[in-house]
């Protein structure tokens, strides 16, 4: 028998040297960023698992997650500061010094703001959340509005929704008696919650309905009805619903007397969607909806979780939101056990179990006298609820050069690729008088920049980091940060110094703005610093749904709002205050008889970011299309033919992937690919959601055909 080798099985101990130390993932979302236990030998990660004591994730990681030791130690992360060389785009920078960066940057962004205005400089994050408060108050006490996130393409819009509701965030709850899935793939993203369903199906006897235009794992696995709308009809899908249960009665009308507003004109916008009109729109059997009524009718309590990005991503993605939502409150779930609850980020947009002072950290030294924030005018219903910059804007803003035109971009992150008809943005990236981008990796937005600076991933630094149940952690680095980078948190505040923002609270640090955050909550950051683990802040809760139920939601009414008031108040912006279906826009239905889904989501890879890393490409090297098996048999299609995608803006050729998984008409293609860049074809101001400003990612019309 070989003789057993500890320091190959990567076995921690003083024989091997290997030693056991504790992160956070942060390469997706806030919500999930589970722990980590990484194992360490001579100051280098070899191996991460998931933490067993972690109070959220439990042990648990998904694809992404694993794939930690080799995104730290990627070829292409930044490790030194650096100027551009060379023409914009060509990638040529040379190595400076943090000094020499903070200087230049100062005196560019100083001087734009003394010959233009504060407000002609733009501030914008990416690929990570965790630092963005010190951001948005970076941008807002440098005197701009134009503070931007990923946020304009991702999770606002369903936020906007629900503040036209309920004025506040509302979180999905499995403890239901029916839970709908709607456009929720769990087993690609949210990878807890399927086992989350399997278990309360055995246990409670829990009814789940899914409702995807694929059928996905979650669809074959457990689902007791699957409803296949096409692409961008879920506005209509929900409305004929509505409409039978308010036809047979099977509503909840005491519910709806004492807290709903607006239902009377609601139930009027309704009353044309029958069976068979919502099968003609949506494509679903009359009898599947009938069904799905006759199960909402059935259940005692329900809940829903609307996905943030599939829903959001069509010229009608915000009402799809609000048609979806509308089920909720004229069954009585809004705020009731077993339904919707309050679920609000109230520290580094994490649902925590206790209130902050996050926001007005951000918002206190906002300049309301400054130029409005870039599309303000163009999507006003976005900045009456967001009052920051929709950055689907930017690039138009920049290439109009008027007087309102931003003359420099400092981000965090920036990824061009994100952004429907992408290639404006590399036009206005031309435009700038400057571009700063703090990034993990020379990105082809990096390339672009005129300063780059390098930060380090969450194995590398520490942050304050909340969860629910009212928990609070400080991370600890397990690893120092590579070359020369830096937390974004410290390159904010050493950079806001070098150029004399005025603002003690940001210029004192991280920890000082976070202790300033925490100020009236019962627990000492100081001793949480020291901690390796998790600290609970006892005595403290944010206001419940029976809070909310007894004294009214933060809308104009304190009512729940069929009839949203704000839209209501304001016609000029021609919205409708009440959730109505359009469809998809369609330039020329004989040129383009297929509908495309830009953003179908695969479990490994997030975005483009993680396309570079050699493992997870592995896993799909190649930029596909999925078509369904019938409509390749008309078009002379056979498994990996190159196929070219045509929109009314460009074209691009693709793998072809021939699956029972898609129906006939429509295409998915994997989004993250920067030689197959799906979005470069993909039309924004056209497609766009009229309420959101969110690109029509999911619904876009377009042919296809054998290259």
């Amino acid at each position: 028998m070989a003789e057993f080798d500890a320091l190959k099985a990567k076995l921690p101990g003083e024989d091997t040297g290997i030693e056991i130390k504790h992160s956070i993932c942060a390469i997706c979302s806030p919500a999930p960023h589970c722990g980590l236990t990484c194992y360490v030998k001579d100051g280098k990660v070899i191996k991460v698992e998931g933490w067993d004591e972690h109070p959220d994730s439990k042990g648990a990681l998904c694809t992404k997650g694993l794939s930690n030791r080799e995104y730290l130690y990627r070829k292409d992360r930044l490790l030194y500061p650096m100027r551009r060389t060379g023409e914009r785009g060509e990638g040529k920078f040379e190595r400076i010094t943090w000094e020499e960066a903070y200087a230049e940057i100062a005196e560019k962004l100083n001087g734009i703001k003394a010959q233009y205005g504060a407000d002609k400089v733009a501030f914008y994050s990416g690929y990570n959340k965790w630092y963005r408060s010190m951001l948005a108050r970076f941008a807002h006490s440098f005197g701009s509005q134009s503070y931007g996130t990923e946020h304009s393409s991702c999770f606002a819009s369903g936020l906007m929704a629900w503040q036209c509701a309920t004025g506040m965030e509302m979180g999905m709850n499995v403890m239901t008696k029916l839970f709908i899935g709607w456009a929720a793939n769990g087993y690609y993203s949210m990878y807890r919650l399927p086992k989350g369903i399997e278990k309360l199906k055995k246990l409670t006897g829990l009814k789940y309905i899914v409702v995807d235009p694929r059928i996905t794992p979650a669809s074959a696995r457990f689902a007791d009805l699957h409803l296949r709308p096409r692409l961008g009809t879920d506005g209509a899908l929900a409305l004929t619903i509505a409409n039978q249960l308010i036809q047979n009665g099977w509503i909840d009308k005491e519910y709806i007397d004492k807290y709903v507003h607006g239902f009377e004109q609601y139930a009027e916008s309704v009353k044309d969607y029958t069976l068979e009109k919502g099968e003609e729109l949506t494509g679903v059997p009359a009898a599947d909806i009938r069904k799905a009524v006759e199960m909402i009718r059935d259940a005692e309590t329900m809940s829903i979780s609307e996905s943030s990005a599939p829903l959001a991503h069509h010229h009608n993605g915000m009402q799809n939101y609000r048609c979806i939502m509308s089920l909720l409150a004229i069954t009585g779930n809004i705020g009731t056990p077993g339904g919707q609850y309050p679920s609000e980020g109230t520290f580094s947009e994490r649902t925590t179990g206790y209130d902050t002072h996050e926001r007005e950290f951000m918002f206190e030294t906002y300049p309301e006298h400054a130029d409005k924030a870039v599309g303000a005018d163009v999507h006003p219903l976005w900045y009456e609820l967001r009052r920051d910059m929709q950055a689907n804007d930017l690039a138009q803003n920049i290439l109009n050069q008027d007087e309102h035109s931003i003359k420099a971009l400092y981000a965090h992150g920036m990824n061009y690729r994100m952004f429907a008809e992408d290639g404006k943005v590399l036009e206005a990236f031309r435009k700038l008088d400057f571009f700063v981008d703090v990034d993990l990796f020379m990105t082809d937005s990096a390339k672009w920049a005129d300063i780059i600076l390098p930060c380090c991933t969450s194995m590398e630094r520490s942050e304050f980091k909340g969860y629910p149940g009212c928990y609070i952690m400080y991370t600890k680095p397990v690893v120092e940060p590579l070359g020369e980078s830096k937390r974004d948190v410290d390159i904010i505040t050493e950079l806001a110094n070098v150029m004399g923002i005025d603002d003690p609270v940001l210029c004192s640090g991280y920890e000082n703005a976070v202790k300033y955050i925490f100020r009236d909550l019962p627990v000492d950051l100081d001793e949480v610093m020291k901690n390796d683990g998790f600290t609970k802040i006892e005595g403290v809760g944010v206001k419940s749904s029976e809070w909310y139920m007894e004294h009214g939601w933060r809308t104009p009414t304190g009512k729940i709002e069929l009839y949203s008031e704000i839209i209501g108040a304001h016609p000029e912006w021609g919205l409708d205050p009440l959730p109505t279906y359009t469809p998809p826009v369609n330039p020329d239905p004989e040129k383009y008889p297929f509908m495309l889904c830009s953003g179908a989501r695969m479990p490994h890879v997030i975005h483009s970011r993680l396309h570079g890393s050699p493992w997870e490409r592995s896993l799909m090297p190649d930029p596909m299309v999925e078509i369904n098996p019938e409509d390749c048999r008309k078009l002379g299609i056979d498994m990996y033919d190159d196929v070219e995608i045509v929109t009314s803006i460009g074209s691009l050729t693709f793998k072809a992937n021939p699956t029972n998984t898609v129906s006939e008409g429509q295409l998915f293609v994997y989004h993250g690919y920067p030689e197959r860049d799906i979005n470069s074809i993909i039309p924004y101001r056209e497609l766009c959601d009229p309420y959101s400003g969110y690109p029509a990612y999911r619904s876009v019309y377009c042919n296809i055909r054998k290259a």
